[in-house]
């Protein structure tokens, strides 16, 4: 099996650079592009890859919902952790307001000497036209500055390979960014790590990678984000948010937040660190979202304005830099809970006021959205 690549240098200003180009037996698409935020992780990453490879706007599908959910046992050390309302369904539950789906998937077992056995499931991808989500272990990942040093759970996108070169196609949008070959041999070891517990990352490290890899479905008709869906989704989101808490399950909604901190704020009191220990991996993708959710509506704010009353556009534009700073409030609590884990009682009273300045932004972005879905 042989691929021809070739370097395809075309890019916009200020964007990564254009994936090389396969033109060969195993190939998906002339070009895999690179999409990423400052505070989002590998997972919106690489949905966005997929994404934008089939032509749409990762931001208007990963920045439409914005919820609070949280599941207690259900944390995992990986950087990919998010718990999903539809059950196995990571694509679903981050965007539920749009046709997309995601499965896990299992290569099965093959000694690390025999790739075609190793890749077999993924080639099979490949060859259907699917971009395959894999997980990965970064200590075997040559690109990756955790190469050889750092045990780590984290997703990258395979979209090619050549056995008779003995190379695997990635991309990596999470900096520093990659897009190309790597040996198959680092990949297969990277695909099916034991991702044992590693003291120099303790928050991503101790989970099975497992030779696990996700295929995602994006379903027709796809819809616009126009002004009624925009006032949909929002009322939806902000109904999720003023929903009262279930009975057992998720925590979720400001009913769930408010149970969640004071659950934190109580075992960091009592010494126990167990939640706090869960707080960096779990927030991040409450950290993730939020942010999205924030560029989202300052962009309609701005380049979709024409499309909005002018009060309406203004309120989205306010509720969009309120709904940033709660984004930017997870980064205290995720960072000061990560360091609290040795001593939780020292930092009790600085994770309370991390906790508190969360709760207030919340309440403040929430507000601003109420009056911009009342002006839309």
């Amino acid at each position: 099996m042989t691929i021809t690549y070739r370097a395809d240098t075309t890019r916009e200003h200020g964007s990564a650079p254009a994936a090389p180009v396969l033109v060969a037996p195993v190939q998906v698409a002339e070009g895999v592009p690179h999409w990423c935020r400052d505070l989002v992780s590998c997972l919106q990453s690489t949905f966005a890859t997929v994404l934008a490879h089939a032509g749409h706007d990762p931001l208007e599908v990963l920045g439409a919902h914005w919820e609070f959910r949280y599941r207690p046992g259900d944390v995992r050390t990986e950087e990919f952790y998010y718990p999903c309302a539809v059950p196995g369904d990571l694509a679903a539950s981050l965007a539920p307001h749009h046709p997309v789906s995601s499965a896990w998937c299992q290569s099965a077992p093959a000694p690390a000497d025999e790739p075609a056995s190793a890749m077999a499931e993924i080639i099979t991808a490949l060859e259907a036209g699917t971009l395959v989500i894999t997980a990965v272990d970064n200590f075997y990942l040559p690109f990756r500055p955790a190469f050889g040093d750092v045990h780590a759970a984290h997703l990258v996108v395979v979209f090619g390979v050549d056995l008779g070169a003995g190379e695997v196609y990635v991309s990596d949008a999470m900096p520093p960014a990659f897009l190309g070959p790597i040996p198959v041999a680092d990949f297969i070891r990277a695909a099916s790590s034991a991702n044992p517990a590693d003291s120099q990352d303790v928050f991503f490290s101790a989970a099975k990678i497992d030779r696990r890899f996700m295929t995602m479905t994006i379903g027709t008709p796809f819809p616009e984000l126009d002004p009624a869906m925009l006032r949909t989704v929002l009322g939806a989101n902000l109904a999720g948010y003023r929903a009262a808490r279930a009975p057992g399950g998720d925590l979720t909604g400001l009913a769930g937040l408010d149970s969640f901190l004071a659950a934190l704020l109580d075992g960091c009191a009592s010494g126990d660190s167990g939640l706090l220990a869960q707080t960096y991996p779990f927030g991040w993708g409450m950290q993730a979202q939020t942010s999205l959710h924030a560029e989202l509506l300052r962009r309609y704010g701005i380049g979709n304005g024409q499309q909005a009353p002018c009060g309406g556009t203004l309120a989205l534009r306010e509720a969009g830099r309120l709904v940033e700073a709660t984004a930017h409030a997870w980064t205290g609590l995720r960072m000061t809970a990560a360091h609290g884990v040795a001593d939780p009682a020292a930092c009790t009273r600085d994770l309370a006021r991390h906790a508190a300045w969360l709760r207030h932004c919340y309440d403040l972005a929430l507000a601003s959205l109420d009056e911009a879905v009342e002006l839309l």
